[in-house]
């Protein structure tokens, strides 16, 4: 197995505010990892001291080989980086943008202006090459920012939630772009919020909350912690909830729990489909009625509420901000 990404106990800490609290990561050539975790969990942090941005307090991390404290200019010059918000300037076209990204890359003005059309052509641009980026969408915006961070073919590249903002069917047309840099080659290490962008595009996924790996796998290992499939069943009638749990119980791989409220029974099983049927016509034959029955697999949802007690998309402050930085202590 060729590594692209290695890191060894990476942490670092602003005060008394722990960023990374000690991480491993190791990432594959030719893959996807998906770094998982809500607002300061530490994903940007880990991607910063990655990208030669930041400097880590202790442990240590190599990219392509090259130690990112020691090799600085070796590692810049085989990853591409895309941030949170599109780098690129209002004030000139996306043509004049790619151009000038392949000058400061040190490409001749021939070479940066061939560069900048492939991009454009590859991205889909080519038509509001010549348009001041003023006049781009949100998603346009975000590929064109993430054509920049080709310009010098790199072979690693750090997306740094690259989708956030984007409307569904922008955020699915960047799924395919990144789905097909892989495809021809690239590493990608993409930080989320959005698990089902990790279920969609990350190979394994590292699952971060207040500096620490709390997970890691694949996304079938991750989903294979909280159980197999469930079963929710609707019921007509509230008053039958319990008397109903009771009798599907001999269907069910753990017991089933009740919700009064949304009159719902949920039920783990080990044989989805078999045990609806048999569900179905258990309750059926003693006059309880069903509103809605359907079969439930574990989602990466269920995964992260699971493994933290909070949701992914979990809205704190993060890091960067004074009062992200004022309301996480360092624990002790």
């Amino acid at each position: 197995m060729t590594l692209a990404i290695k890191a060894s106990g990476l942490a670092k800490a602003y005060g008394d505010v722990i960023a990374l609290n000690g991480i491993d990561i190791e990432v594959e050539q030719g893959t996807v990892l998906g770094l998982l975790g809500p607002n300061g969990s530490g994903k940007t942090t880990t991607v910063r001291i990655l990208a030669t941005l930041l400097q880590a307090d202790s442990g240590s991390a190599s990219v392509g080989g090259f130690d990112v404290a020691t090799q600085q200019d070796e590692v810049r010059s085989v990853i591409g980086l895309t941030g949170q918000y599109a780098a690129v300037d209002e004030y000139l076209t996306g043509r004049e943008n790619l151009e000038l990204f392949g000058r400061l890359f040190h490409l001749s003005k021939f070479d940066a202006a061939k560069r900048a059309a492939e991009l454009l052509d590859r991205f889909d641009l080519t038509d509001a090459a010549d348009r001041g980026i003023k006049g781009y969408s949100g998603g346009m915006r975000r590929r064109l920012d993430l054509a920049a961070s080709l310009i010098g073919r790199p072979n690693v590249l750090f997306l740094d939630e690259p989708t956030t903002g984007l409307d569904p069917r922008s955020r699915q047309g960047m799924w395919e772009v990144i789905e097909a840099l892989v495809a021809d080659g690239t590493t990608v290490l993409l930080t989320t919020q959005y698990l089902e962008e990790a279920d969609q595009l990350a190979d394994r996924i590292v699952v971060l909350d207040h500096g620490n790996v709390i997970a890691q796998g694949t996304s079938d290992q991750l989903k294979s912690q909280v159980g197999g499939d469930r079963i929710e069943i609707v019921l007509e009638n509230v008053s039958e909830i319990a008397r109903a749990a009771e009798l599907i119980a001999e269907f069910g791989s753990a017991p089933a729990t009740t919700e009064d409220v949304t009159k719902t029974v949920l039920l783990p099983v080990a044989g989805g489909s078999t045990a609806i049927v048999n569900i179905v016509r258990k309750l059926d034959e003693n006059k309880i009625s069903i509103a809605d029955i359907a079969l439930r697999r574990p989602t990466l949802d269920d995964v992260f509420l699971s493994l933290t007690g909070h949701a992914a998309e979990d809205k704190t402050e993060t890091l960067d901000s004074p009062k992200g930085r004022r309301g996480r202590k360092a624990r002790r």
